[in-house]
């Protein structure tokens, strides 16, 4: 006689996670999807099957600079294939879509509820990559003015400007109801914060205080807003508006805020040293995840490492989730809350890299 059939998962084993160090208790089963150059600002489309990110990478990308790509969340073939001059490029590259225009240079592609697509791009501005004038002994991110916000089909056909003017935009993430659309913009004379809604056209400033507001993220119910922003004041001021004028900033001093999703009752929540940006709320909405080089300057190494933190929504409970040493940042969660994507630059075997790749793993509460 047959006995019943064991249908219980097998057991964790994390000696077969060879991905996920021994500290993160959080996550499991850390899988890679891309495998060379620099990919990032990788974010689930609203259904939790793909993920849109920029890279880099020559084996998918010849414009060297950054292109938006879709692939799917558990690294498989893409259906159709996307099109390829041959059958050696149609193997290397049936995971990944180029669904930017190849050319120009993009930054934060995102999803829309229907499956089309957002992302910044300055091809209007040129074909090729834009010059970044060098910085000797400074780090600093390129605000171009050619870019500008387009929205495309879920394939990358049919590239048209979505939101477009004089100076930068760029930056736009998705209400979860899709009704509203928040970027970063130069519009107003400095990197500050607006929301669209898509339903009345109707364009408001959401901030207005001197300094670099960006990168932000709804909450899962839509009623907050996180973002990564700096707060120069006096001399760093004065040196902050002459940088950008010069169309850059620095990137060395910023901290998260939380506001209402109409901008209002805004309130920083960190206050670390160095850089903390890249934030994401938890499933439940009540803390949030980030990158931060706090550890990395305090211990005077430089602040070259990024870890990704979670601290609750008032400042409390800091907690460090990643601990690979490396760089570690854009987390976010899947919609249903049970995955976490991230860009990182550890590898299985812990060798030293600078590649930096997209990472998925199961996320552990």
């Amino acid at each position: 006689m047959v006995g019943p059939i064991d249908v219980r998962p097998a057991a964790y084993d994390p000696a077969q996670d060879s991905l996920r160090f021994p500290e993160e208790t959080h996550l499991r089963n850390v899988r890679q999807l891309t495998f060379g150059g620099n990919n990032a600002e990788a974010y689930w489309s609203f259904d939790d099957k793909q993920l849109i990110f920029q890279s880099d990478w020559g084996r998918i990308n010849a414009q060297g600079c950054d292109q938006q790509f879709v692939m799917n969340a558990d690294g498989s073939v893409l259906d159709p294939a996307p099109p390829a001059p041959d059958a050696e490029h149609a193997a290397r590259d049936a995971r990944y879509r180029l669904v930017s225009t190849g050319r120009g240079r993009t930054t934060c592609g995102y999803f829309l509820p229907t499956g089309e697509l957002l992302y910044g791009s300055t091809h209007a501005g040129g074909t090729a990559c834009p010059a970044s004038p060098p910085t000797p002994g400074r780090y600093v991110w390129h605000i171009y003015e050619t870019y500008d916000i387009y929205v495309a089909n879920g394939d990358g056909s049919n590239p048209r400007p979505y939101i477009s003017g004089p100076g930068y935009d760029a930056e736009a993430t998705v209400s979860p109801n899709g009704r509203y659309v928040v970027y970063t913009s130069t519009r107003g004379g400095d990197l500050d914060l607006w929301r669209l809604d898509r339903t009345t056209g109707e364009t408001i400033q959401l901030t207005n205080t001197p300094g670099y507001d960006g990168g932000a993220f709804f909450s899962h119910d839509g009623t907050k807003l996180v973002w990564r922003a700096s707060r120069p004041v006096g001399a760093e001021q004065e040196a902050y508006e002459r940088l950008l004028a010069q169309g850059m900033v620095e990137p060395s001093a910023m901290h998260l805020f939380v506001a209402n999703a109409d901008g209002s009752n805004p309130r920083q929540i960190t206050n670390l040293p160095g850089a903390s940006w890249a934030p994401y709320f938890t499933p439940d909405d009540r803390r949030i995840l980030f990158s931060s080089n706090y550890e990395s300057m305090q211990n005077g190494t430089g602040g070259r490492t990024f870890a990704i933190y979670m601290v609750n929504t008032d400042g409390s409970g800091l907690q460090k989730i990643t601990h690979s040493n490396t760089f570690e940042a854009f987390p976010m969660f899947s919609n249903d809350g049970k995955k976490i994507v991230f860009a990182s630059n550890r590898r299985g075997d812990r060798r030293p890299s600078r590649e930096t790749n997209i990472f998925v793993a199961d996320w552990v509460e």
